[in-house]
């Protein structure tokens, strides 16, 4: 009698170890930093820190008059080397009709043939040309990738932007509708978990359904011991900031 009293508190005491609150912090789901593909100067900023953002939504715009001006003249490329590509191939038509007719000699014939083909490159080269400059004109708006919140502001009109090998970050945007918290755990209580798994968050008095997103692989060394990192995702509709404290319930 008395071993099965002692396994069943033995077997309380570990279901009560592993169900535990464990501090946590906040953090942003999913966190960028923005800023335009191409330089120029500032003509327009849209938003503002705390605003909330949907995917494709222009947040900022810079002074795209020069962007403008090289996609008209690419599309007037364009146009001179598609009727010169076309006076080609009518000119290497003409000529391949006389070639039939022995009228010329091989020679002339490859001569139309030549220019027909160097007009086709250089109509190619100015689409591609074309396309470029229309893809830098996109590009001198910024737009939000998803849907999300603004979390800062680095920018402001009339600044201006050099695209370097270190982009200089002008807006920084999290991932709207979703927050994680953050929390260590001991080596017995991450062997004990499983991501997907169901916990909830509490920030104050407000509880939230969550998952376990990710358990840490690598030790991270403490005073009395070493522990691993632990992230739980969770729903939120009202906006919560990041570094707040909560706590976490494990299963």
């Amino acid at each position: 009698m008395k071993k099965i009293v002692l396994a069943g508190l033995l077997g309380m005491a570990a279901v009560a170890a592993q169900a535990a609150d464990v501090a946590a912090t906040l953090q942003w789901s999913q966190r960028v930093e923005l800023s335009p593909r191409v330089s120029g100067i500032v003509r327009e900023v849209a938003v503002n820190v705390g605003d909330r953002v949907k995917k494709g939504q222009p947040l900022l715009a810079l002074d795209a008059a020069l962007y403008e001006a090289k996609v008209a003249e690419s599309r007037a490329a364009v146009a001179r080397f598609t009727e010169e590509t076309a006076e080609a191939k009518r000119d290497l038509a003409r000529t391949q009709e006389l070639y039939d007719r022995t009228v010329i000699a091989t020679s002339e014939l490859e001569q139309g043939k030549l220019r027909h083909a160097r007009a086709a490159a250089q109509l190619d080269g100015a689409r591609a040309r074309l396309r470029a400059e229309q893809k830098n004109l996109v590009d001198s708006t910024l737009r939000a990738p998803f849907d999300a919140v603004v979390v800062a502001r680095l920018v402001e009109p009339g600044q201006s932007v050099a695209v370097g090998l270190q982009p200089q970050a002008l807006l920084v945007l999290a991932k709207a509708g979703e927050m994680t918290a953050r929390f260590r755990l001991s080596a017995d209580q991450i062997g004990n978990l499983k991501a997907g798994q169901s916990v909830t968050v509490t920030v104050g008095k407000q509880d939230y359904p969550a998952t376990l997103k990710t358990l840490g692989l690598e030790a991270v060394k403490e005073k009395n011991g070493v522990t691993y990192e632990a992230d739980a995702a969770f729903a939120v509709q009202e906006l919560l900031r990041a570094g707040t404290a909560a706590m976490v319930k494990l299963p």
